[in-house]
């Protein structure tokens, strides 16, 4: 456990050292790219707790992080405004407002309700199948974001939340993730479902319920994907189903595969690391496209360069920057092997 603490404070550092450097520097544009930051460390972490743990790749908590969102986004926006955002918005709906932070928080538990009735028959899948399953899912949870136009509107954008998320919030918010991550990671239930993601015949004969195991790392990671979507929501306070689709999902996978979906540090090593990429090459990007050369040319240089990333990252190391220790256990073991050879 004193490899989890260590763990636990560099990475909170880590979070506090982005949220202060940012708002040091005092530029509007560094705090936003800051915050997005944050955002997407919850939801990588999120997703990490179920990825990292059971070994099986998910693609529909994007569609969770939707739900979240969407589940804010009707609690808090105002009333004498969702005639406007919402015009088939249920009656008994209509009249409710309530803070933000009590809408994050039910944000999370409506994610992990939907996770918790729809995800229990997939867990008992393995290998391409789950992919495959998961796949389905975010399908499905797209398809009902893009067509329940009661509560988002349908395909249109949905306007109104009250613009909530700052630094400070999402640093706060991703401290706490992070260490509900390493928890559930030393927990009982997360031991065994690491034991099962090296060994599914071994657990399951030392009596691990394997498919309960994952449905509630599953359901975990859905409430954390919820949480982070209110908090998305809340600071970009106008979104559509689409924002919750391919592209999130690639870009969230990307974050969690390069920095080693095996360890809660490769999450947050991942989402740092790819941020920062993601908005260098935007700037590339738009910088080349305003040039009298290419302009109007350069089209989805971003998504090639970072599927070239992945794809090179599993060539080279297939378990990501950091893909077994947590960095306060190779810290540790550095220093040991330190005071040993003198």
């Amino acid at each position: 456990m004193k490899h989890t603490y260590l763990t636990a404070l560099i990475l909170i550092a880590v979070v506090a050292a982005i949220a202060i450097g940012s708002q040091m520097l005092g530029i509007r544009l560094y705090d936003r790219i800051a915050t997005n930051l944050l955002i997407s460390l919850v939801l990588v972490v999120g997703l990490q707790t179920f990825m990292g743990n059971s070994g099986l790749l998910s693609f529909a908590h994007i569609g969770f992080m939707g739900f979240g969102a969407y589940t804010s986004a009707v609690l808090t926006i105002p009333a004498q405004m969702k005639g406007m955002a919402l015009p088939d918005l249920y009656d008994f709906l209509k009249i409710v407002e309530v803070s933000p932070f009590l809408a994050m928080l039910a944000a999370g538990v409506v994610a992990a309700l939907v996770a918790a009735v729809v995800a229990y028959p997939l867990m008992r899948l393995s290998d391409a199948a789950a992919v495959i399953t998961s796949f389905a899912l975010l399908v499905v949870l797209y398809t009902v974001m893009n067509n329940w136009s009661a509560i988002t509107n349908g395909p249109r954008t949905l306007f109104g939340l009250p613009k909530t998320t700052d630094m400070p919030l999402a640093a706060i918010i991703a401290a706490i993730v992070i260490v509900v991550a390493l928890l559930f990671k030393e927990s009982r239930t997360g031991k065994l479902l690491r034991a099962s993601r090296e060994d599914e015949v071994a657990a399951a004969a030392l009596g691990a319920d394997i498919p309960r195991l994952r449905w509630r790392a599953f359901i975990l990671a859905a409430f954390i994907a919820g949480i982070g979507g209110a908090l998305w929501g809340h600071f970009i306070t106008s979104f559509a189903p689409k924002a919750f689709y391919l592209k999130e999902t690639f870009l969230i996978v990307t974050m969690l595969v390069i920095g080693g979906a095996n360890t809660v540090t490769g999450a947050v090593a991942g989402a740092i690391l790819i941020t920062f990429a993601y908005e260098g090459l935007r700037g590339t990007e738009s910088a080349l496209n305003a040039t009298a050369i290419g302009a109007g040319q350069v089209v989805g240089l971003t998504e090639i360069v970072l599927a070239l990333a992945m794809i090179a990252v599993m060539i080279v190391k297939p378990g990501g920057l950091f893909p077994n220790r947590e960095i306060g256990h190779i810290l540790t073991r550095t220093r040991r092997k330190k005071e040993f050879s003198s």
